[in-house]
């Protein structure tokens, strides 16, 4: 356990975050900026959580020193007894506070409140892998019922005997991809198929990979780091057109996200005779120069994920294993066995994926405990 001088520095540091914060979100600029705005606003409710759990930790620690100083210089018995209740009570309270503390102070994944886009696709095992990717769609489509998340498939590829070579579809809902994205990876079953006429048991695989919904695609200037230069601009329009600066330039330094360098964009519009209405069409040229550059990354990025998560369909790249004549399922990420498979397959997954959230938060638990004993 780190020493609790750790743990109050780290949160005496967040404390004029959180005033900082505080104050940014009654600023009417602040206010105007509705993306700035949100974020401020979600961040401000996280460290008011921490903010109210460090106000109890402190009285806690406060409340184990009184005990211990009346303990120690108090004479009076039944003063004693109170003092002695109070200790044991705190003591009691203090890692409980200190386990909290270390939770809040955990990074939140920002996806977690997002929606998702599912895919499963059979891999290994011809018919049987088509059927087994159909029970797993039915299987999530009953799990979503029981939560109350609306399922809408978006494209799909029937098998020859049934089920899917593929199924994709989107899931909407409360905190969904902060639940479903650790189902992302490669599904073995282990079963006697129904296409099998000799009574053998197979192993087949299908694929599923779970991502997060993309955000809309939006370029984001800063329009205070342009530069801009007027000039007088020569050409069709008459006189006026060489008397007054209507011609406009912009520079703007751009951050190519592909090698990460900057780069100076240089426009120049002199297509009218009013300086704003250039200026005007100059950054609206600037916006569809770095929209095509940047959309192509965004889409490339999207596709990479998807791919990381979409192995071969190898069975030897197992995440969880289903198998139907022991009614047992394994994930084997984290070793647990449950002989409930027929309750699994009518979409009970909570025991499975609850087990695994708490597998996680296990590891990003030791991750804040290896950052407050290194602060």
């Amino acid at each position: 356990m780190p020493d609790n001088n750790n743990i109050l520095q780290k949160l005496d540091g967040l404390e004029s975050r959180f005033e900082e914060v505080s104050t940014l979100i009654t600023d009417p600029d602040v206010i105007a900026d509705q993306r700035r705005y949100v974020k401020l606003t979600k961040e401000w409710k996280d460290l008011g959580d921490i903010m109210n759990a460090r106000k109890r930790y402190i009285a806690c620690l406060n409340a184990i020193r009184e005990a211990k100083d009346i303990l120690a210089n108090e004479s009076d018995n039944d003063i004693k007894d109170m003092a002695r209740e109070e200790l044991a009570e705190n003591e009691a309270l203090q890692p409980q506070l200190e386990e909290e503390i270390k939770l809040l102070l955990v990074p939140k994944d920002p996806e977690d409140a997002k929606n998702v886009q599912m895919e499963i696709r059979a891999g290994t095992g011809g018919d049987e892998a088509a059927l087994f990717a159909g029970d797993l769609f039915n299987m999530y489509k009953r799990y979503c019922d029981t939560k109350g998340w609306t399922l809408s498939v978006t494209d799909v590829s029937e098998g020859a005997v049934g089920g899917y070579k593929e199924i994709d579809f989107a899931i909407s809902g409360a905190d969904v991809y902060g639940t479903m994205k650790y189902e992302s990876g490669v599904h073995r079953v282990q079963r006697v198929p129904v296409t099998e006429s000799n009574g053998r048991m197979q192993t087949s695989a299908a694929t599923v990979a779970v991502l997060p919904e993309a955000d809309k695609f939006e370029v984001n200037i800063n329009e205070g780091d342009i530069k801009w230069d007027t000039f007088r601009s020569s050409g069709a329009g008459g006189q006026n057109v060489n008397k007054v600066e209507s011609g406009v330039r912009l520079r703007y330094p751009w951050r190519n996200p592909n090698t990460g360098e900057v780069e100076e964009i240089l426009i120049e519009c002199t297509e009218t005779r009013d300086q704003p209405k250039n200026k005007e069409r100059a950054l609206s040229r600037l916006y569809t120069f770095i929209h095509d550059r940047e959309h192509q990354k965004y889409v490339d990025d999207i596709a990479n994920r998807r791919k990381s998560l979409v192995s071969t369909g190898d069975r030897s790249a197992k995440i969880r294993t289903y198998n139907f004549p022991q009614n047992r399922v394994t994930d084997h990420r984290i070793n647990l066995t449950l002989y409930k498979l027929d309750s699994v397959m009518q979409g009970s997954l909570d025991e499975l994926i609850d087990a695994l959230c708490i597998a996680a938060r296990e590891e990003m638990m030791k991750a804040a405990d290896h950052h407050l004993e290194h602060k």
